[in-house]
């Protein structure tokens, strides 16, 4: 496999799969620019080393065709802004737009294609389409790792036209190399804390977590699927009642493994799933009829705190309670500040997800993060074990 930092791109013509399927406003700017700020690197080592870059992307989820809220072209200022350079826009992804303007691209420039999934042959994989892609470059660079678990014409077919000319940018290296740190470490405590609604979101992570790791934290939703399934009262609480048995399966795996497992012992209360509601903390395990625990309680927050403070290595995947609601936001906020805390002292931590980014995100916490994960789902995939297509596509 091609090592991007030692590759020359002199000359060549690069097309890289990025993701800049980011959040705009009703005035098309953009929101959060974490995603292009973190292809950055791998599209300016290209243009330094004297080649030109061919960006392409998908933007949201266009239904029959060119959609004007999905164009690309709102995000061309932002992203030279970033890479601090003119970026070219083509209006197509294929055909003449793209064909001619690629063909036109002197060394240092970076030209972006229109939105893939303007195209139905992008999801489905279709080889024609990326093999029209293909023609536009002389080598293929994906670093788009958010769909690295998608077999598309861009993230994983696309790679049959460039037979010992494909590779991964710095941000796949990148997160390969942090998820691969935490399931084959020998640094320990291994910390995992997986938080969320759903035990089936996360049964197939935490099985396969189970051989690495030696405590396992357990927050969110989900919390109240396992304290049902060993006798405990849950009130209103979230439960998916035919999980029951996988929840109770999971925790004898743990302890034939020697894992500890963590669950809440008390729970900020609700009476309901609003931001005003009445609440109160009780132990997790009895909560009251017509009441739903919406957060893990102090006591709680300070028996994670002192699991993952002592760990050194930790992935977060999920928050501890319902986070976009102020009022129940505490308890994933204070496992950021823990996993920050952690990190400070030498401890390596990944974090993944959308809510738990959003937390360390808004606490201003990423700088004090080891490594922060572009990819939910495909970092899931990834660390239950499974292959993704367009990881394979290259390692191959």
């Amino acid at each position: 496999m091609i090592n991007f930092d030692t590759y020359s791109f002199a000359g060549k013509k690069a097309i890289v799969r990025v993701d800049f399927n980011v959040p705009l406003n009703s005035d098309f700017k953009v929101t959060d620019d974490t995603r292009i700020v973190g292809a950055a690197s791998t599209i300016k080592k290209i243009t330094s080393d004297g080649g030109s870059a061919i960006l392409m992307s998908h933007l949201g989820r266009p239904k029959g065709g060119p959609e004007d809220k999905f164009s690309l072209r709102h995000i061309v200022a932002h992203l030279s802004k970033v890479l601090g350079q003119e970026v070219l826009f083509a209006s197509d992804c294929i055909g003449a737009p793209a064909k001619e303007m690629a063909a036109a691209l002197k060394p240092g420039q970076v030209l972006l294609l229109e939105n893939l999934r303007f195209y139905k042959e992008e999801e489905k994989g279709d080889e024609a389409f990326a093999k029209a892609l293909a023609s536009l470059a002389d080598v293929y660079v994906n670093d788009a790792f958010g769909t690295a678990h998608r077999a598309h014409a861009s993230t994983t077919i696309v790679a049959k036209f460039f037979e010992g000319k494909s590779m991964f940018g710095y941000l796949i290296n990148g997160e390969l190399k942090a998820m691969d740190k935490v399931l084959n470490s020998t640094d320990k405590p291994v910390t995992a804390v997986m938080g969320g609604a759903k035990v089936s979101d996360k049964i197939l992570i935490m099985e396969n977590l189970l051989s690495s790791v030696n405590n396992l934290i357990i927050g969110g939703g989900m919390t109240y699927t396992f304290i049902k399934a060993q006798g405990g009262s849950i009130g209103k609480s979230i439960c998916e009642e035919d999980k029951l048995d996988l929840a109770l399966d999971i925790l004898a795996k743990a302890k034939a493994k020697g894992v500890n497992v963590y669950l809440p012992i008390d729970a900020v209360n609700a009476d309901a799933f609003d931001a005003n509601a009445n609440t109160q903390i009780c132990e997790a395990n009895q909560t009251p009829d017509g009441w739903m625990g919406l957060d893990v309680g102090p006591k709680t927050v300070e028996l994670f705190s002192k699991v993952i403070e002592e760990s050194k290595i930790i992935l977060w995947n999920g928050p501890m309670g319902v986070f976009e609601m102020d009022k129940f936001a505490k308890g994933t906020t204070e496992v950021a500040l823990a996993v920050a805390r952690a990190t400070e002292k030498g401890a390596f931590s990944l974090v993944g997800g959308g809510d738990s980014v959003a937390a360390v995100n808004k606490n201003k916490l990423s700088d004090k993060i080891s490594y922060v994960s572009t990819g939910g789902g495909a970092m899931l995939e990834y660390m239950e074990g499974k292959e993704l297509p367009g990881i394979k596509a290259i390692r191959r």
